[in-house]
């Protein structure tokens, strides 16, 4: 018998005729996770099995408050189970399996492109690896962009073209949208009377089929891929998207695969449709960043949950919840989240986590927030991004705080023309919160950080302000955090 978990909804290496499937309400009661995120997971599902009866696989569906409630159920004494290494909480898995009486192998998961065994050889016995050496020698094993064994192009990627704000009056092609049918909209329904969510249900419209999944594949290299590269860092209060491939939510449930989104971008670029900035870009976060993640977290799982490296206890502020603030960046991005459950990659890094970073909130406070406000995230992927990157609470991911003040944000984005506060003041009550945040968050950890190579010259600055200016940073940043805790800010 095969198990097939809710983000493993693909049909490679698929050989069974008969399929168990637990549409588990307990997961979906952890947390009050955006409806949208609930209604994707329970539609794909529901919609998967329908194909697979389709096809003529016997598929026991069990829905069930718990694993072990749809396990006990629907196992017995010496069933022999299998199923593809979940990204995380691989050993409760089997423990609930097992204490079914039955017993689990797992197999490879093709919605990841390295195996652990792979990626364990690969670390050898260092303790310290980075993501640019995992990078360059998945290019080289997958040999994507390359040519006689050098990254095609000549180097291997292309940030310093990749950092560009588009001109006024720049317009991106609208992303596909997908109507309900009958299964979703009864999902809809489900998700509405059964669980206590947050954010908006209104307009869900993601793929949750295989073949939705690859129209929008198609969509975006088609359309969004050619000009992604440039500006995929960039941040507009009226587009959301920019030419984003939106396409995470489709990969981590396994409607798509990772090799043939990349196999698709890559091919995009050999056509000449594609500029190779901008499809080395796409290459690099999903043949990159994503695999190494996955891999991160599950090496470093319990560190990762435990971990507050420069001891961040402040609690996350309300307006992660209900977006009330005057703050144009928070409030657009918070409200864009609540609204559709998604926000680009910079918004979440350079909005959202760097805020929660300077003011000093607890990390794993704003892991939780991540996990249920985004309808693409699960804890292999957000946990080391969010904890990792996003709060520097460990080393395990970058070797420095994604720390900002406005300024970043006034260079990478139209939020600033819009906002009460003043992005080229740091004191007075009308100076953008970051400002003095950042400075004081430089301060603050001058013990963790100031020894840190890369942050020697946004230390060098610091040093050069006055005790009375930087007294008034101290204050004003006081200030911006009482009056964010209370709600006003």
């Amino acid at each position: 018998m095969l198990l097939v978990l809710g983000d493993q909804l693909t049909r490679r290496g698929f050989d069974a005729d008969k399929v168990l499937m637990v549409e588990e309400s307990g997961f979906a009661r952890r947390y009050e996770y955006h409806p949208k995120k609930l209604v994707l997971v329970f539609s794909a599902m529901r919609h998967y099995r329908e194909e697979l009866r389709d096809a003529g696989v016997d598929v026991r569906y069990v829905r069930a408050p718990t694993f072990a409630d749809g396990f006990d159920s629907a196992l017995e004494d010496g069933d022999e189970v299998r199923v593809q290494r979940p990204a995380a909480h691989a050993d409760a898995l089997r423990d609930a399996v097992r204490d079914a009486g039955a017993t689990v192998e797992f197999v490879d998961n093709p919605n990841f492109l390295v195996s652990p065994a792979e990626f364990d050889d690969w670390t050898g016995d260092r303790d310290e690896h980075r993501h640019e050496d995992f990078y360059r020698c998945m290019r080289r094993e997958t040999g994507y962009l390359m040519e006689d064994g050098e990254p095609e192009g000549g180097d291997w990627n292309y940030d310093d073209e990749n950092r560009d704000f588009p001109p006024e009056g720049y317009e991106t092609p609208e992303p596909p949208s997908f109507p309900q049918d009958e299964t979703t909209r009864e999902t809809v329904r489900y998700v509405r009377e059964e669980f206590d969510t947050w954010g908006d249900i209104e307009g869900f419209d993601l793929p949750v089929t295989r073949q939705d999944a690859l129209v929008a594949l198609d969509d975006f290299v088609e359309n969004r891929l050619e000009e992604f590269g440039p500006y995929q860092d960039a941040m507009l209060r009226d587009d959301p998207t920019v030419n984003h491939s939106l396409l995470s939510s489709s990969l981590n449930i396994g409607l798509l695969r990772p090799d043939e989104v990349v196999e698709r971008a890559v091919a995009a670029y050999h056509r000449g449709d594609a500029p190779l900035n901008s499809v080395e870009g796409f290459v690099r976060q999903v043949l990159g960043w994503r695999e190494y993640m996955r891999h991160v977290y599950r090496r470093r799982t319990d560190e990762m949950h435990r971990v507050n490296a420069l001891g961040a206890t402040r609690p996350l502020p309300p307006l992660y919840y209900d977006g009330e603030t005057s703050m144009e960046c928070l409030r657009t991005v918070v409200e864009r989240v609540r609204r559709t459950g998604y926000s680009h990659h910079i918004e979440r890094l350079m909005v959202l986590a760097n805020f929660a970073l300077v003011y000093g909130a607890d990390p794993h406070e704003l892991d939780d927030w991540f996990r249920l406000a985004y309808v693409d995230a699960y804890s292999w992927v957000t946990t080391p991004n969010v904890v990792g990157m996003g709060s520097y609470a460990t080393d395990a991911v970058s070797t420095k705080p994604y720390a900002s003040s406005g300024s970043y944000i006034d260079r990478m984005s139209d939020f600033c023309d819009a906002c009460a506060y003043n992005v080229d003041e740091t004191t007075g009550e009308d100076a953008c919160p970051f400002n003095a945040l950042y400075w004081d968050f430089l301060d603050r950890n001058r013990d963790e950080l100031g020894d840190n190579h890369r942050m020697s010259l946004m230390y060098g600055h610091l040093d050069r302000k006055e005790d009375d200016e930087l007294e008034e940073i101290r204050e004003r940043a006081e200030e911006v955090r009482e009056k964010t805790l209370d709600g006003n800010i």
